[in-house]
């Protein structure tokens, strides 16, 4: 079983200093668009759903199916898709 995330300050700190980083080449690419940089604890789909009240777009990424069979998309845009208030755009690898 994986451990539980490091709450900590300090664990806290990392994760959203490593989230700022990822996000750090998008932000300078489209400097125009309104990002909310928000890192939480608990099942994405749920977080992004209920994050979708207040944005215009939700977008989610595709991991690139590695079967010829199943579901084309994850748990996450699943929930997404379902119960996100406002429009989705899923990218594709």
């Amino acid at each position: 079983m994986p451990s539980t995330p490091n709450c900590t300050p300090s664990g806290r700190g990392e994760v959203q200093g490593a989230l700022s980083k990822t996000l750090d080449p998008w932000w300078n690419k489209f400097p125009g668009v309104e990002v909310t940089e928000q890192a939480v604890i608990g099942k994405g789909g749920s977080h992004l759903a209920e994050a979708s009240r207040d944005a215009s777009l939700v977008m989610v990424g595709r991991r690139e199916r590695r079967l010829p069979i199943g579901a084309a998309i994850g748990p996450v845009t699943h929930a997404v898709l379902h119960h996100a208030a406002e429009p989705i755009a899923a990218q594709e690898p």
